[in-house]
């Protein structure tokens, strides 16, 4: 890192706009820009801020930090550096069309050819297969790496792949599987606590009788009574009735099932299974599986469950919800906000990296006989059917926190005490949301200027038109016109790009490494019957020791932080320069810390601590 003086000896007037351009070496070498300080002969400092690469084709012109809207520039010259920028970025940051139905990505086959701004610095440090392979030679897996169709003998030989990094949640969960009360837990605080739902009447697809359950329910009152007081769950699986099973090695056929599990609230208000359908119809071969039948029977009906559980997170929950969306924020943030704009400095933050995860992803791991194809039964294009079905449950609603927990009946804390996810997620979204209004109230002085913000208006537009493919039904804004909106709005980008992403991703070593909960594939078909199942299909249906060590990698590294990581609220780069908002900066972190207080204060003493919300462990944003 250097830093240059450059001294003028002749009077400039007064500067609105400086131009930067690098001589062309006969070697490439392209240079990173933090910002110019200008001092005036009257001892005044102008910044100008530009955190972008300077490269041999181009010059770059910037303009002092402080933000304006359109309808602060009233020169030509100024209106005109802004319509300039925005046009040169548009032909760079192009949508297109990854698989049909999606929401659109970067037009871009590889890393490398993506504009310089946005790349990683080191396209080493996000090789998914250097980093998965370097991940099981750390683990000590290597040695089975290569050991496809090759069965465990029993659920003691995982351990073998386990690595046991003590008084850890992997080595609770390892410990603690095959318990009833850690199968409830995981759909409150497990990597997936998106599913769970308050059943207000039992769905006719699952037949389940007062008789079946009895021996479950704590308060002699009957199955429908206590629906109707609200003590019965649901999760049901119906996303993946019919989606294709992984066809991509003939060795080994692999399966899927769309099962529903009514979940039960006993009198301690903790959350345990007590039915299990591991199909979407109901029918003779299709029983449903209870705590009473065979130990065996009922432990085969919960690895299906928490199997189920495993596709549904890594492509809809944590692909589709947090990764495609948060690129389409970043892509219409690049194409319809300047620099100079107040909402490109608040959110570029949030966008750091964002669209190179994804490009490299679609480039070795979700692609055509990518890693995805090599450990998981949605692999080979089932992952694709997905997301093509999650998208009408893309909603603009479903992202506003608050109303979603609402929405699936599980706001009250009194009622379930127990739902991290929820306490601490509230808690951060009103941090950001209240950072967010600050921000807003500084620029837009009323709903009128937001109304008139036509970069901002261009910015909601694209997000509508091409993310959620203009479909009424999503429920996403075409058009802002109040402050309290567009704060709702702007809430919802940076959460999905920190908070929620790292809710669902950074648990994913300490809930899925051991194999049994969280199995990637299942190489049998799903029971359908009762009393024939052995602890010796079990282990056949589970993954076989090379597919074992590919997901063991997968979830290692996706778990770790960046290098230099920047948490919530860390903003090194001064995009914004005036004091107001460096005061509202400042507030917004002193919320944060608050939160991580409170936090740090319940986990005391917790065998199964949450923190995945804690801002201090909150990327701010998608890079991982």
């Amino acid at each position: 890192v250097d830093s240059y003086d450059v001294t003028v000896e002749e009077d400039l007037g007064e500067i609105q706009l400086i131009k930067i351009e690098k001589r062309k070496y006969w070697y490439h070498d392209d240079w990173y820009l933090k910002y110019i300080t200008v001092k005036t002969p009257v001892g005044d400092y102008l910044e100008f801020p530009c955190y972008r690469w300077i490269t041999d084709e181009k010059e770059v012109v910037l303009r002092d930090g402080r933000a304006k809207l359109p309808r602060d520039d009233k020169t030509q010259i100024l209106k005109q550096h802004r319509r300039k920028e925005l046009e040169s970025r548009q032909k760079m940051y192009r949508w297109k069309e990854w698989h049909p139905g999606f929401p659109l990505s970067i037009d871009a086959h590889s890393h490398s050819e993506l504009p310089r701004d946005i790349q990683f610095d080191n396209e080493k440090g996000i090789d998914f297969i250097l980093n998965y392979t370097k991940a099981m030679e750390n683990l000590y897996v290597n040695r089975f790496m290569h050991m496809f169709q090759s069965s465990w003998s029993d659920f003691a030989d995982f351990e073998r792949i386990f690595v046991r990094i003590s008084n850890t949640i992997s080595e609770y969960v390892m410990q603690h599987w095959r318990e009833d009360f850690m199968f409830g837990y995981q759909f409150l605080n497990g990597c997936n606590p998106v599913l769970i739902r308050r059943c207000t009447e039992i769905p006719k697809k699952l037949p389940v009788t007062m008789d079946m359950v009895e021996c479950s329910l704590e308060r002699n009152l009957t199955l429908e009574e206590e629906v109707k007081q609200g003590n019965i769950f649901i999760v049901d699986y119906e996303l993946l009735d019919g989606v294709d099973a992984n066809k991509t090695d003939p060795c080994t056929i692999q399966y899927l099932a769309a099962p529903i599990c009514l979940l039960y609230k006993n009198l301690e208000k903790k959350i345990v299974p007590i039915a299990i359908q591991l199909g979407q119809k109901p029918g003779p071969d299709n029983p449903i599986f209870l705590p009473s039948d065979a130990t065996y029977d009922w432990l085969l009906a919960k690895i299906w469950v928490r199997s189920s559980d495993f596709h549904i997170h890594q492509t809809v929950t944590h692909l589709l919800r947090t990764h495609l969306v948060s690129e389409v924020f970043s892509i219409a943030m690049f194409r319809q906000l300047p620099a100079v704009h107040p909402l490109f400095k608040l959110l570029v933050p949030h966008m750091r990296f964002t669209i190179a995860i994804n490009t490299k992803a679609r480039e070795q791991l979700i692609c055509e006989c990518g890693l995805f194809d090599k450990a998981n039964a949605t692999g080979g294009g089932g992952h694709v059917q997905m997301v093509q079905k999650a998208m009408k449950d893309l909603t603009y609603s479903s992202l506003c926190f608050p109303e979603e927990i609402k929405a699936k009946g599980m706001d009250s804390k009194e009622d379930i005490p127990y739902y991290y996810y929820r306490d601490d997620g509230i808690k951060v979204w009103e941090a950001i949301k209240s950072f967010a209004e600050d921000v807003i109230h500084i620029y837009y002085e009323s709903d009128e200027v937001v109304c008139e913000d036509v970069e901002l208006q261009a910015f909601v537009k694209d997000i509508y038109v091409y993310g959620m493919r203009g479909v009424k039904a999503s429920g996403f804004p075409k058009m802002i016109r109040t402050r309290e909106t567009l704060a709702e709005y702007l809430t919802v980008i940076m959460f999905t790009t920190s908070a929620q992403h790292a809710a669902v991703n950074f648990g994913q070593y300490d809930w899925c490494s051991w194999i049994p909960n969280a199995p990637p594939t299942m190489r049998c078909p799903p029971p359908t019957e009762k009393g024939t199942v052995t602890i010796e299909q079990i282990v056949e249906s589970l993954p076989d020791r090379g597919r074992s060590c590919w997901h063991l990698g997968a979830v290692w590294a996706l778990s770790q932080f960046q290098d230099k990581e920047l948490f919530l609220g860390m903003y090194p780069d001064e995009h914004f320069v005036e004091k107001p908002v460096k005061e509202a900066m400042a507030k917004f972190r002193k919320n944060l810390d608050e939160i991580v207080s409170t936090i740090t204060e319940r986990n005391k003493n917790k065998k199964l601590p949450y923190y995945y919300l804690s801002p201090d462990r909150i990327p701010n944003s998608v890079a991982v």
